[in-house]
């Protein structure tokens, strides 16, 4: 039997809640199962409003927090056993992540291209400057840009959308097995969107690398996903084939957030229009 790429199972997160001598506890996540197979990459969305959870889960995903029950497990190994600076270095170089603002992502006084010259050096062992330059150009070629467009800037003088496909290269140069992209179009030109969902299925085709996409956008969720959870204060309510799931959902807080665009079935079935015409509304500001 195949281990799977990434596995969770019954995944809690609690947090203390109240002031610092409260005993109140707050669970962010409740008993979360999904797996995403090893041998077919896919986009999986995680769907959700501003807290359901996403982000605490994507968090746990990426290695930054521990689960409070449950365990995440990458390649069939449990991360919160995982302990080690050679173990941590192998996890980073197999799941990268992609944040919300490409702008916060880079320090503002630092050259971009300095950022990708480091990691090609701590997360593929380049050796020499040439070899760091070579490994950064292959990158940024992939989400069609180029190191001779990027050579010597800084963050203020690329547009929000180059930056944006700069970070995503960044995140491709150890040549990851998963991308855990965070809300990765929504600080992005509405005009510019459809460009950076594109690439995400193009990498997931191209480079045979599965994405965890975690978004509040029905849009860009199925535009982009082959599969989805839907998430309302912790729990996953639905979850399935993300055409499916969104064109005829089941459970009523789903249904709900369909019948907050304007039409799945309708306005979306032409994805591009949808994207560049605005129809839809997110899940923000959705409430049962």
């Amino acid at each position: 039997m195949t281990v799977p790429l990434l596995e969770l199972r019954s995944v809690g997160k609690t947090y203390a809640g109240g002031g610092l001598f409260s005993r109140r506890r707050v669970a962010a996540v409740k008993q979360v199962s999904f797996t995403l197979a090893a041998e077919t990459p896919e986009v999986f969305a995680i769907i959700g409003e501003s807290g359901s959870g996403k982000s605490s889960l994507a968090r746990m995903v990426l290695g930054m927090s521990t689960a409070s029950e449950g365990q995440v497990l990458f390649r069939g190994q449990d991360l919160a056993a995982s302990r080690g600076r050679s173990a941590r270095l192998d996890f980073m170089r197999q799941v990268q992540p992609i944040f919300q603002n490409p702008f916060e992502a880079f320090n503002p006084l630092t050259r971009v291209d300095r950022y990708l010259y480091a990691t090609a050096r701590n997360l593929t062992g380049a050796k020499n400057q040439s070899e760091a330059e070579a490994a950064a150009d292959q990158a940024l070629q992939q989400v069609g840009l180029s190191l001779t467009e990027l050579r010597g800037r800084f963050p203020h003088e690329l547009s929000g959308g180059q930056l944006q496909r700069a970070a995503i290269a960044r995140a491709l140069i150890p040549g990851p097995s998963l991308l855990v992209a965070d809300e990765p179009v929504s600080m992005i030109d509405a005009s510019l969107r459809m460009t950076i969902v594109n690439l995400f299925r193009e990498l997931r085709d191209r480079l045979q690398v599965s994405i965890l996409y975690i978004t509040h956008d029905l849009a860009t969720a199925y535009t982009i996903s082959d599969r989805i959870v839907i998430m309302r204060q912790g729990e996953v309510v639905e979850s399935g084939d993300a055409r499916a799931v969104l064109a005829h959902p089941q459970h009523p807080y789903s249904i709900q957030l369909k019948n907050s665009v304007l039409s799945v079935e309708g306005a979306w079935n032409d994805d591009d229009d949808a994207l560049a015409h605005g129809a839809t509304r997110s899940t923000e500001g959705t409430r049962p």
